[in-house]
């Protein structure tokens, strides 16, 4: 049996390791093209230049994220191509009458998944996250900002006095924050005051040091007006300070986290964020099914593996495999849109979000729980 696991198991893990080495060349080079158009340019970042070796870095640091999205599809288009393999040279007949019954070998292969469900959790929360946010700063240090949209990154926070919303337009890549604009208002919905400040800095998590602050306060007081109905006065206050220190829990990590997107977050900041959000009654619907999607999607590699099995078991004996490829490369590229599209459908219908995003798993278990059913033990 051992003999039996080196062989599957060496051949599989070839076969994968070198499709997946095929897609992150191809994407490597689709991101090398679409980087040459800032090449020359500094964006105002002082004398630093944006040359080929900071694109060719900037596109290495996105290789784990990529290796994350294709890891399914490799290891579904690795393993039809050796199970269709060893069905058409009829080794994988030989392997039967050695005493590989269906359950066994669905076993191998499922512990064979197991091993990529773990490589895709470990690269999809630890190492791609890391690369991606290093890329973003690597390039801003000649772009000279981080930000999204046109508009920047929008929060909300609860404290006992007051309700507060901060935007942020920009993050510098030292961890700086620039265009910082701060409303307070009270429990009745009133403004009491807005703080703008062109550059901010994180203090120990539990403040923000704003620097060359505009400070303007309202206060709305209530005087006689007469025999109708009391007259209300409101009064401004302008101030410019040089540092005004604004107490807040929020910290480097969570606004890092709205300025990037979701799909590129670790699964411990999106459960943080969404726990933010919540506090202080703002929809998470999105960051939960994205959330549930970084639960689930390391374990479509054991769907997967499920579903190359049936292959080993299609007899043929002339003709090449390339059709099963193909079968297995569209398989692939179905499950990966249909993941997208129950992600959107989800955020739009309102679905719980767990639901959304398993789905796609579920469904494409259930067609290879069917296919094993028919093509293995039926026949």
């Amino acid at each position: 049996m051992k003999t039996i696991r080196r062989l599957i198991y060496g051949e599989v893990l070839g076969s994968i390791a070198l499709v997946a080495l095929g897609f992150l060349a191809l994407f490597f080079f689709f991101d090398l093209v679409d980087e040459l158009q800032y090449l020359g340019k500094n964006n105002g970042a002082g004398d630093s230049i944006y040359q080929v070796k900071h694109a060719l870095l900037y596109v290495a640091l996105l290789i784990p994220n990529h290796l994350y999205e294709l890891l399914p599809i490799s290891v579904l288009i690795g393993s039809i191509f050796v199970m269709s393999r060893l069905a058409q040279s009829s080794e994988y007949t030989i392997l039967r009458t050695s005493g590989l019954g269906p359950w066994r070998a669905l076993k191998l292969l499922l512990w064979l998944g197991a091993f990529f469900v773990a490589l895709s959790f470990l690269v999809g929360d630890y190492i791609a996250p890391a690369s991606e946010r290093a890329a973003q700063l690597m390039k801003a240090r000649y772009q000279n900002k981080i930000t999204v949209g046109q508009t920047g990154a929008w929060l909300k926070e609860k404290q006992v006095s007051s309700n507060f919303i901060v935007n942020v337009s920009e993050l510098s890549p030292n961890n700086e924050m620039h265009g910082v604009r701060i409303y307070e208002f009270n429990h009745q919905g009133l403004i009491v005051s807005t703080t703008e400040a062109p550059v901010a800095a994180f203090s120990l998590n539990t403040a923000w040091q704003l620097r060359n602050a505009t400070r303007t306060e309202f206060d709305v007081t209530t005087s006689a007006g007469g025999v109708n109905a009391p007259a209300q006065q409101a009064k401004v206050k302008r101030t410019d300070v040089a540092s005004y220190r604004w107490p807040t829990e929020i910290s480097t990590e969570m606004v890092s986290v709205a300025l990037l997107r979701p799909d590129r977050m670790a699964t411990l900041d999106l459960f943080n964020y969404i726990r933010h959000l919540e506090a202080n009654g703002q929809t998470s619907q999105r960051y939960e099914i994205e959330f549930w999607k970084k639960v689930f999607y390391p374990l479509s590699c054991l769907v997967m593996v499920m579903l190359a099995l049936p292959f080993a078991y299609l007899h043929f004996r002339s003709g090449s495999i390339s059709s099963y490829v193909f079968a297995g490369v569209m398989i692939g590229i179905s499950f990966f849109l249909l993941n997208n599209v129950f992600g959107y459908i989800g955020n739009l219908r309102n679905w719980q979000p767990w639901l959304a995003a398993a789905t796609p798993g579920l469904l494409y278990m259930a067609i290879s729980m069917a296919a094993f059913g028919w093509l293995v033990l039926r026949r």
